[in-house]
């Protein structure tokens, strides 16, 4: 047991600096090959940042760990609009762009609701292909969309090229290296998770929701914390919903594929799933309100998650 609790936090530490490190030479080595900074900012960046959840519930699917695999895209996208967003607003009040609130809102939620309706059967190559789909095609309306010029965007993708012209061998390398470090600590993540629930006689899919999504979101948590500091607080509305969307649309489409098509555990395409939906509508609801997440629903939103958390997944 204690070993298992040991591999947890290994593998989140290693997990969490490693998916730093690839996404950082992820764009260093587009902006190397000339890639668009539309690009890098909305393919490349977010790819990079669901990089944890792609690999754990990739693994876990493969494992046959589907519930885990499911469970970690539930509660990442949970801990996003809760957890993270919550504290970050409790830094500083959160600005939001209308932009934002007329583009990477409705898409981000539109791919989370198909995501729950497509899991309450079981996730099938069909509902794969189809989480792919409305992946590519969300991407297509924010690209087309920021053609005219998006300063967030080029602002997000500045953080990360701080040289003119970085060399491409190095940055090459970084992404490999960090690309195996996430494999490796995303197995470590996965089997110590595993071990614990089958200790404790826990679900998979409760610990996925719970230990291993909370861990595979200390990124955006990071990230949203350090931009709250610096007042940059319009990146992160677009970062946690960028990451929801790759969430429900990469990784789920990668656990479709890798996976087999086997029934869920209920509480999670039934509770968890409604939760994810309905967390995600009043997200946007105190999006709305004011243009902004004031400290004070910050709070609500945190106090929410902890409420919530005992029972996802159960």
């Amino acid at each position: 047991m204690l070993l298992a609790i040991a591999g947890v936090l290994l593998g989140l530490l290693l997990l969490t600096y490693a998916a730093d490190q690839f996404v950082v030479g992820a764009a260093r080595v587009a902006a190397a090959l000339r890639i668009s900074t539309i690009v890098i900012g909305a393919v490349v960046i977010g790819f990079g940042t669901s990089a944890p959840e792609l690999v754990v519930s990739g693994l876990a699917a493969g494992r046959g760990q589907v519930d885990l695999a499911v469970g970690n895209i539930i509660g990442s996208n949970i801990a996003n609009l809760t957890l993270v967003l919550g504290v970050a607003a409790m830094v500083a009040p959160i600005v939001v762009r209308s932009s934002t609130l007329k583009r990477e809102a409705p898409l981000s939620l539109a791919a989370v609701v198909a995501f729950a309706l497509l899991i309450q059967g079981g996730l099938s190559v069909l509902d794969g292909a189809i989480l792919a789909i409305v992946l590519v095609g969300a991407l297509t309306v924010i690209i087309v969309a920021a053609r005219g010029g998006d300063p967030v965007l080029a602002n997000e993708v500045s953080e990360y090229l701080t040289e003119a012209k970085p060399p491409l061998r190095r940055e090459l390398t970084r992404t490999v290296l960090a690309l195996i470090a996430v494999i490796v600590a995303a197995q470590v993540l996965v089997v110590s998770a595993t071990d614990i629930a089958r200790t404790l006689g826990l679900a998979e899919g409760f610990v996925g929701v719970t230990i291993v999504a909370i861990g595979t979101s200390l990124p955006e948590l990071a990230t949203a914390v350090q931009a709250a500091r610096r007042r940059e607080t319009d990146l992160i509305i677009g970062n946690l919903l960028g990451s929801n969307l790759f969430n429900a649309g990469a990784v789920g489409s990668v656990v479709a594929f890798a996976g087999p098509s086997v029934a869920l555990d209920p509480s999670l395409a039934g509770l968890a799933a409604l939760l994810m939906v309905g967390i995600g509508v009043i997200a946007m609801i105190f999006m709305i309100s004011g243009a902004r997440v004031a400290r004070s629903e910050g709070i609500v939103l945190l106090v929410g998650y902890l409420v919530a958390l005992p029972f996802l997944g159960r």
